[in-house]
């Protein structure tokens, strides 16, 4: 269902080391080198607010705003050359990162075979260096943080990161509030599953899904030895004081949601195999009105994230999973009123939509399970423009970033591809992976984000990467 799905061979964090790896000692050296001369050599733009063209109202969310393009502004860079690198010894960068003033917030994860661990971390957007470092959920209790596959959204006001914590087997997860400028923890909702799906923001209250727990052939949601199987529900929270507003039982709701208007529309996965969407006002202000305003069903489950295109919102479904392809694969991109949840149009794909679909100017980017990103017209109710194979048939797990110009994917074995955005022509290809420890689970899903001609992108063995382009 999810990479956490697989019992990874990495190693735990290590801070402390008495046998150096004089290897890694070189590679870094020479890392810092190429470094040096792409800040001397590379012209960079200068740090702005990397805000989604808006009033500044907005707030920052999974892929960057509600059409998901992955896009925070500036050029977009071709012919790339590294810029740094962030790592932690057997980390994991599931997670997308976010760009905001001059600062990356992101996540990392380790895989243990008795359960997962994480980091949320903030650095300078320019050299990389850690400005701070979190690796608690409650910092009172001193819990350690469990591995993070959520990415994260910032307040409009840039104060606060809300993330969700756990993978696809963890129980006990939560949802996390923090201050941007110091890492502090400020509030955590418990939650007896996890917590996979993106936070998204509208006002002052946040709304995340909490994914099941499947086990066996018959996929049903699978409790703790001390609790029952949760199916799942979504989660509508206060930032300011971190008052937990409702839930709302959805099955497998691992989707990262977006808000429009007042309701949040959100995929249910599996047993759910349905769109919903649910109005997010405290049970008090409803006034008598149904929490739940649709619910739409899908042919397949609905993992993904939704976007918000002009007049409809567009969500991927399909068979298979991320670790797993069906045994006959099959997808659909369907375009959805907001209002009444009716289905406006749908189009076929040979695979599972798993990432996010990228709009920008009435194109829509598809990632799909088999490799392929899929342009199709949405003026055209899903017309198809191009596919671009990304790397041979390694599946296509994540977003595309869109800049209109450009778009950049990233295949689950780690191969960063430039595309040109008109053709759907492979104009580059980087390995993001560390050569030494070549990507081996398929575990290279986090989505990249372009920012201030700047491309942000983590990976199962490369760690976190910045490019810019030449």
């Amino acid at each position: 269902h999810s990479p956490a799905q697989m019992t990874a061979a990495t190693s735990p964090r290590i801070t402390n080391s008495n046998d150096p790896d004089w290897a890694a000692v070189a590679l870094e050296i020479i890392r810092q080198e190429a470094r040096a001369k792409a800040l001397g050599k590379t012209e960079i733009e200068p740090t702005v607010n990397s805000g989604p063209p808006s009033d500044g109202a907005e707030a920052l969310q999974f892929r960057g705003d509600k059409s998901r393009t992955g896009f925070l502004g500036g050029s977009s860079p071709s012919k790339l050359v590294p810029l740094w690198e962030y790592n932690e010894i057997g980390a994991v960068f599931l997670s997308s990162v976010l760009v905001h003033q001059g600062k990356v917030y992101g996540a990392s994860a380790f895989l243990d075979p008795g359960g997962s661990f994480g980091t949320i971390f903030c650095l300078d957007a320019v050299t990389g260096e850690e400005i701070w470092v979190t690796e608690t959920s409650d910092p009172s209790a001193k819990t350690e943080l469990m591995g993070i596959f959520s990415s994260p959204a910032i307040t409009a006001d840039g104060k606060n990161l809300l993330i969700g914590e756990g993978l696809h087997l963890d129980y006990g997860s939560s949802l996390i509030c923090l201050d941007t400028a110091s890492g502090r923890v400020k509030w955590n909702i418990k939650t007896p599953i996890h917590i996979e799906s993106s936070p998204a923001i509208e006002g002052d209250i946040v709304v995340v899904g909490a994914g099941a727990i499947e086990k066996g052939s018959d996929h049903k949601p699978q409790g703790d030895p001390q609790g029952e199987g949760h199916p799942g529900f979504v989660l509508g929270i206060r930032i300011s004081d971190g008052e937990e507003l409702w839930r709302h039982q959805v099955n497998d709701p691992e989707s990262s949601p977006v808000i429009h208007d007042g309701v949040a529309y959100i995929g249910s996965g599996i047993d759910g195999n349905a769109v919903v969407a649910i109005r997010i006002a405290p049970d008090n202000e409803l006034n008598g009105r149904p929490r739940e305003l649709w619910r739409t069903s899908t042919p397949f489950p609905t993992s993904g994230a939704v976007t918000l295109a002009e007049g409809s919102i567009l969500v991927g479904c399909g068979a298979g999973d991320f670790v797993f392809t069906a045994a006959n694969p099959e997808g659909a991109v369907i375009a959805l009123d907001p209002k009444s949840g009716k289905i406006l149009w749908d189009v076929k794909m040979p695979d599972a939509i798993l990432g996010p679909i990228a709009v920008k100017d009435q194109v829509a980017l598809c990632p799909v399970r088999n490799g392929e990103l899929v342009a199709v017209d949405l003026a055209s109710k899903g017309k198809e423009l191009w596919r671009a194979r990304v790397h041979k048939n390694s599946p296509l797990l994540s977003g595309a970033a869109f800049t209109g110009e450009k778009a950049y994917a990233v295949s689950s074995d780690g191969y960063l591809a430039v595309i040109d955005a008109q053709t759907g022509s492979v104009t580059e290809s980087i390995y993001l992976n560390d050569p030494r420890k070549p990507g081996e689970l398929g575990l290279s899903v986090s989505s990249p984000l372009v920012a201030d001609g700047r491309i942000f992108v983590g990976s199962e063995t490369g760690g976190l990467r910045c490019y810019v382009g030449k």
